[in-house]
């Protein structure tokens, strides 16, 4: 079990609950062990911890499997991250929207300050994305985007820098492969920030790197490895086997989460402090402008007792926050928008704090 190939004969369902487990055997164990060790016997698959582990394999075979490729888990989301955006060459050119998730903005910046270019484009310009690629040496794409939720047109630009031949990273965190497989589309390197919704739960920091199973996937995958062990960004064992047990639910929390957005959305239309709903029309992400200024969204963010005010997102537990309170975020982001992340909990109990939250905002 766990291959890519089994995925194309289970529903995602069944393929994320039986991928990533140990061999059956008489007595075997229904999941993997958690490897604590950072050494090895000498002339085996594995040198040293720093360069594998087996609780990694299991699940990035799982993960792999689930994107269509091979993946890589990294101690965190950014240092998945870094390890994409470690593709471009010194003083190249990255072609991204006008405004991503914060950390990606900052690392753009700062290829900036060391001499490389960036070309920002708003994430629906798809003439725009085109035209850019012609000089590009990376393409980074999120879709959604984060905090604004826009949508861009992954097939027809990823098709484009396909055929100029430029990388593609498309961070797919808050889409997730039950909405969205990049590397379906021509990306060459998705990206996700596993402390989300893969792992779901809120007591695990990760990330991963994905990568088609071509040639030229395998080429890129062994420079992202190559990044990881050399910089050291590896992921505990504990955490990526705690990940792994959070992916078995991953679409039975996602199918609940994102009914619930999408309910959410449609009646937080209709309320007059709401001044705009900001919903990608799938998954369990929603931002809104709250009517007024900045106080105004932080007094929404204050008033929930059920909602957690916090900065993550993709847990089983309702998270909400105004994103400019970060001094990293993008001038872009509206001094007013509250990002919701919508749990697991009753709709009717999310809607009754929300709306008492806003009410008195």
């Amino acid at each position: 079990m766990g291959t890519e190939a089994d995925s194309q004969h289970l529903h995602v369902d069944t393929f994320l609950v039986a991928s990533g487990r140990p061999e059956r055997s008489p007595g075997s164990p229904a999941n993997v062990a958690v490897e604590l060790t950072s050494t090895y016997a000498a002339d085996g698959p594995v040198n040293y911890a720093r360069s594998g582990n087996p609780t990694w394999n299991a699940f990035e075979e799982a993960l792999g499997g689930l994107e269509g490729g091979h993946a890589l888990v990294h101690a965190s989301g950014m240092g998945a991250i870094s390890a994409a955006l470690g593709l471009v060459p010194a003083g190249g050119t990255v072609v991204a929207p006008d405004t991503t998730y914060n950390g990606t903005g900052d690392l753009l910046v700062a290829h900036e300050k060391a001499g490389g270019t960036v070309v920002r484009v708003h994430a629906t310009d798809t003439a725009g994305f085109v035209a850019a690629l012609e000089s590009a040496d990376l393409l980074w794409l999120e879709s959604p985007t984060n905090p604004l939720m826009d949508v861009t047109e992954l097939d027809v630009v990823l098709a484009r820098s396909r055929e100029l031949g430029v990388t593609s990273v498309v961070d797919n965190t808050l889409s997730t492969p039950l909405l969205c497989r990049p590397l379906s589309l021509g990306a060459d390197v998705v990206v996700h920030s596993v402390t989300k919704y893969l792992s779901g739960h809120s007591d695990v920091v990760l990330g991963a790197t994905v990568v088609a199973d071509t040639e030229r996937g395998r080429a890129i995958g062994d420079r992202l490895r190559r990044h990881r062990t050399l910089h050291g960004a590896i992921a505990g064992p504990m955490e990526v086997f705690l990940a792994l047990r959070g992916l078995r639910t991953l679409s039975v929390r996602f199918e609940r989460a994102s009914a619930s957005a999408a309910e959410l959305a449609r009646r937080l239309e209709g309320h007059p402090a709401v001044e705009r709903v900001r919903y990608p029309g799938s998954g369990a992400m929603v931002s809104i402008d709250v009517a007024g200024d900045a106080d105004a969204a932080e007094r929404v963010c204050a008033s929930t007792r059920l909602w957690l005010h916090a900065t993550s997102l993709g847990g089983v537990e309702s998270q909400l926050e105004r994103r400019r309170r970060h001094p990293s975020e993008s001038e872009q982001v509206p001094v007013n928008l509250v990002r919701l992340s919508v749990g697991i909990e009753h709709v009717d109990d999310l809607w009754a704090d929300l709306r008492q939250a806003l009410d008195h905002a």
